[in-house]
């Protein structure tokens, strides 16, 4: 069990790093889609922590039973041949797509939260990455191992800090949750965006682990993965909430909330969001390299690395600019993909001798 354990957890790490990118870890994916709502906010980190969690076990099981190595395989499943041809076709233009805003954002911060060289920061990150993903899929499992505990612990840290300084009383807390004057909007609705736009990264990552990772661990692995997302969630929610409605026009909610406990904590929150946009370029690294070199070969080492490098260059472009031209891809997709996953019980169900089924997809084009 000990074993199985750790391998649970591998699983969960890798999950949880395609989620908690610099969106999340700065807070402001969390206000926009939870803690906007007030206490429905805190509905919505529920509702997500449990669709985080049915699909990453789906998503595990699909990806186990497929025996995949990259994305191509779920998709035609799911979605049939031609669906899924065009949604290799956006993943292919979309995953180098972010992996230049995640380098552009790691230049962004190296220079706004410590005064260094955009390139520099920019550099870094395309460099750590090309080393992790030289030292393929036990690269991408090890550093997930690390930084995703790191990454939790600063946010928990942060949560809790704003939490206590506060008012032990929960006052403001208190008000927010009862606040009337909460913007109007859906929070069901909101929840469930947010899940989908975040599983077409999620997606390409976990089914790389499709021929490496037995069934009850993947499964396991992606509950545990949702929980600790949901969980994650909940947490900041809380803590931005005890700073309402002044968070609202922050740009960065918890480095602005850190800045009220210590000076050197905000530098340390600074730092947990270079770490997430590091472990979010190392993944759409890993997810193109695993579509293009499927065996995990020296061609993925070397198309993984080189893509890295060669989209090093346009890391220079306006962040706010590529954020808006690709992530509303980002959430057309996760809806497609959404819509395939809430009925692929019903084609597993029907096709219940899913393990002698054969997929053959060509994943060398």
């Amino acid at each position: 069990m000990p074993g199985k354990g750790w391998l649970i957890l591998k699983v969960a790490a890798v999950y949880v790093s395609c989620v908690i990118g610099a969106g999340f870890a700065s807070g402001q994916e969390i206000m926009q889609f939870f803690t906007l709502f007030g206490r429905k906010g805190l509905w919505g980190t529920g509702l997500a922590a449990i669709l985080f969690s049915l699909f990453g076990m789906l998503i595990m099981t699909l990806a186990v039973k497929l025996r995949t190595s990259n994305y191509q395989g779920i998709y035609l499943f799911l979605l049939g041949k031609q669906f899924a041809r065009l949604m290799d076709t956006l993943s292919l233009f979309m995953l180098p797509g972010s992996l230049v805003v995640m380098l552009t954002a790691s230049g962004a911060i190296w220079a706004e939260q410590f005064g260094f060289s955009v390139w520099l920061g920019s550099t870094l990150a395309a460099l750590i990455t090309c080393l992790v993903i030289t030292r393929g899929l036990r690269g991408i499992i090890a550093i997930n191992l690390i930084l995703v505990p790191i990454k939790i612990i600063f946010i928990i840290l942060t949560a809790l800090g704003a939490i206590y300084y506060r008012n032990g009383s929960m006052c403001q807390l208190s008000a927010a949750l009862s606040a009337s004057n909460m913007p109007p909007g859906n929070w069901i609705w909101s929840g469930v965006l947010y899940v989908s736009y975040n599983l077409v990264l999620a997606l390409a990552v976990l089914s790389s682990l499709g021929r490496i990772i037995p069934l009850d661990v993947g499964i396991a692995g992606g509950f545990v993965g949702g929980i600790v997302l949901g969980a994650t969630a909940a947490l900041i929610t809380v803590a931005e909430l005890t700073f309402y409605p002044e968070i609202t026009v922050v740009e960065v909610p918890l480095v602005y909330i850190a800045g009220f406990l210590s000076k050197k904590l905000a530098y340390l929150v600074g730092l947990l969001l270079w770490l997430a946009v590091l472990t979010t370029t190392i993944a759409d690294a890993h997810g193109l390299a695993c579509r293009l070199a499927p065996k995990g070969d020296w061609r993925y080492k070397l198309i993984g690395s080189g893509i890295t490098l060669a989209v090093l260059p346009f890391a220079g472009h306006n962040f706010s600019s590529l954020v808006r031209l690709l992530y509303p891809l980002y959430g057309y997709l996760g809806l497609i993909l959404l819509a395939g996953l809430i009925i692929a019980p019903i084609k597993i169900f029907k096709f219940k001798k899913l393990k002698r089924r054969v997929f053959y997809v060509d994943e060398e084009t």
